[in-house]
């Protein structure tokens, strides 16, 4: 191209000095010509700034970054072929609300510190909580379709922040406060907002402010895992935090999906969260829309709900924000919003109990344990819940007697089986044994029964007692959660229907072929009178919280192990589980492990446990580096603590996920 260029020029200097009065010979000219060029290409190449770029050794996969080694000391033969290449390189981001933005990423970084520069710029705290995977791939789509090309990108110029050079005190705890706790928009203006970020000069509202689905056929396009199996491939995905984008093959200008890895949310506070609060809404809603996660009719008709509720409030914020940009917010009414809507909080009860008691749960409850081939129903106990255990009387008269049946519950699995229409509240039970779980069903009569033990069942879980102070706040959370599930009795205080609706962008395909549009539209509009009085922070709040109180929030499967069964890892235990059925076979909780090897060659992990034969499995169809990732992951993110600074333990971080390969 450049001898092109300075032919073209030659030309052009010809002419000129041709048709000027002091004609100079064509010899002469063109050798001017070309001193003047090369004096020009000398001078641009000095002035061009080559700071950022650096040495890729591409048959080693790996960076030549330090730069006082020679090249002799990393290993590099004559024949040796290196990539002169810029660090910095734009990356195609799929947030969790689906958008697709360009970014400007350091591909000779880690992925963690890559994620940590990225969700700094998006002013999301805790980064170690996401991390970025590959965009998987619809089987049934037999040709790879330009879908890069059909989404709307935003771009970013400029780099990445680094940590500190935006505005100070950004992630301090005692910070003042970002965002209105009410309506979540911001307290001042974008570049206050943003700090020196390069969104300041984009449009943040894609990421703080929620945008409804337009079309229907969004839903349609975009893939749906069909089975757990399709799940679990799902994660096949996750990128190596401890290696560079580089090292994982990612090109220039890929998409790549940012996501919520681990389900461990530290501390969200809507005062400055409103952006990670909102990710983590669209991360929740998507997953429900696309089937990622089960939910029963009842829980799909109040997250429709809840959503419709959002999208109004989210048009009415954006609207009220722009004319009343300059809107003052009392500190006080802001703390007090803050304690009532946090996701670890509701509204505590004000009177406290005895605290050199324990508290006890005493009750008529329906207990069935199934067998095989057993027409058996529920069987009425007199039950008493003290500590972490459950003990079963024929009557209350024989409560001070032998029980009939005890269960410890540390370690179990507990999940709700409830349906607020049909009156059923039960609770499922599976007990780890020696050679694998008890199942044991709990039926309550009422929701204020059910509420206590689920709340007491949950803590015995992780060992605690009902003198633990989240206890009474649990019971609380999980009548709001069944209060948000009732059908309005009156229909005359439901709004009429209205085609902003769009049932199709509100509930999964699967009720989308159950019922009509109206029906469902309907329904919609009843379960809204619920949740109607909700600010729109809070309502995100309370859409996250109903998403982590279904069964399977949280379990990350893995294809491991026997051909029909999964390995699902959450942030407190390993299960075992019967790929058909999503049923727990065994669980094993981290509390109670004692180390966890991998032998790389055969891609087998061994965890070995305190008092429990140890669990080996083999990583099918995955990198058992990902598997490996998962737990010393959630056991980092366990260590956390709110006394601590903000800053994160990078080498703890490795030295618990990176292994030895």
């Amino acid at each position: 191209v450049f001898p092109f260029i300075k032919i073209l020029c030659l030309k052009m200097v010809l002419s000129h000095h041709l048709t000027s009065a002091n004609l100079l010979e064509p010899q002469r000219a063109s050798g001017l010509f070309f001193k003047q060029a090369r004096c020009a290409s000398i001078k641009r190449n000095v002035k061009k700034d080559w700071s950022d770029h650096a040495l890729w050794w591409e048959k080693k996969k790996t960076w030549l970054l330090k730069t006082h080694w020679t090249l002799d000391k990393y290993g590099i033969q004559a024949d040796a072929r290196l990539l002169f290449t810029p660090q910095h390189k734009l990356l195609r981001l799929q947030l969790p609300n689906m958008k697709h933005m360009r970014v400007k990423v350091n591909f000779s970084d880690r992925v963690f510190k890559a994620v940590s520069d990225i969700c700094k710029t998006f002013n999301i705290r805790h980064p170690e909580e996401l991390s970025l995977l590959r965009k998987p791939r619809d089987p049934k789509k037999k040709k790879k379709k330009l879908e890069e090309a059909e989404e709307e990108a935003l771009e970013l110029e400029g780099p990445l922040l680094t940590p500190g050079s935006g505005t100070p005190g950004l992630y301090s705890k005692t910070m003042t406060p970002t965002y209105d706790s009410r309506d979540g928009s911001p307290l001042s203006p974008t570049t206050a907002w943003f700090g020196d970020s390069p969104l300041s000069e984009g449009n943040p509202s894609i990421l703080a402010v929620s945008q409804p689905i337009t079309s229907p056929d969004i839903l349609v396009k975009m893939y749906k895992p069909q089975s757990l199996l399709d799940k679990a491939k799902l994660n096949q995905g996750w990128l190596d935090s401890s290696r560079s984008l580089m090292e994982h093959d990612v090109k220039e200008n890929e998409v790549l999906l940012l996501r919520f890895k681990y389900h461990s949310f530290f501390d969200l506070n809507p005062k400055y969260d409103a952006i990670r609060v909102n990710q983590l809404y669209e991360q929740a809603k998507w997953a429900i829309l696309l089937e990622e996660i089960e939910c029963t009719e009842e829980e799909m008709m109040m997250f429709a709900a809840l959503q419709y509720h959002i999208n109004k409030l989210s048009i009415m914020s954006s609207d009220n924000h722009m004319n009343n940009s300059e809107k003052e917010v009392d500190e006080v009414d802001a703390a007090l919003s803050d304690l009532e809507i946090t996701l670890e909080g509701g509204k505590t009860s004000n009177t406290l109990g005895d605290i050199t008691s324990i508290p006890e749960l005493a009750d008529y409850v329906k207990v069935f344990k199934p067998k095989k081939l057993t027409l058996k129903g529920y069987k009425q106990y007199w039950c008493t819940f003290k500590d972490i255990t459950i003990s079963c009387y024929k009557s209350r008269e024989e409560a001070h007697g032998t029980p009939a049946h005890q269960m410890n519950l540390r370690g179990c699995e507990v999940t709700p089986d409830v349906n607020i229409s049909g009156q059923k509240f039960n609770i499922k039970l599976l007990i780890p044994v020696a050679d694998g779980m008890n199942e044991i069903w709990l039926r309550c009569d009422a929701e204020k029964q059910y509420a206590q033990w689920m709340a007491a069942c949950r803590l015995a879980t992780k060992g605690k007692t009902m003198a633990d102070s989240s206890y009474n706040l649990e019971v609380q959370n999980i009548l709001s959660f069944l209060k948000m599930q009732h059908m309005n009795p009156d229909p005359q205080i439901i709004e009429p229907i209205t085609i902003d609706i769009n049932p199709e962008c509100l509930v999964s395909p699967r009720y989308l072929k159950k019922y009509k549009n109206k029906q469902i539209s309907a329904r919609i509009l009843e379960a809204h009178q619920n949740v109607a009085q909700m600010s729109l922070i809070e309502a995100k709040m309370r859409f996250i919280q109903a998403w982590q109180s279904l069964p399977e929030f949280g379990i990350t499967h893995f294809l491991g192990g026997k051909k029909d069964e999964l390995i699902g890892i959450t942030y407190n235990r390993l299960i075992r589980m019967d790929s058909s059925t999503g049923d727990a076979i065994k669980t094993w909780r981290f509390s109670n492990m004692k180390q966890w090897n991998v032998n790389w060659e055969i891609k087998m992990v061994t965890v070995e446990f305190a008092d429990e034969p140890s669990l080996a499995f083999i990583c099918a169809e995955v990198d058992c580096k990902v598997v490996h990732e998962f737990i010393g992951g959630y056991i980092f993110l366990s260590t956390r603590a709110k006394d601590q600074n903000e800053s994160l333990d990078e080498e703890m971080f490795y030295k618990l996920t990176s292994g030895w390969v």
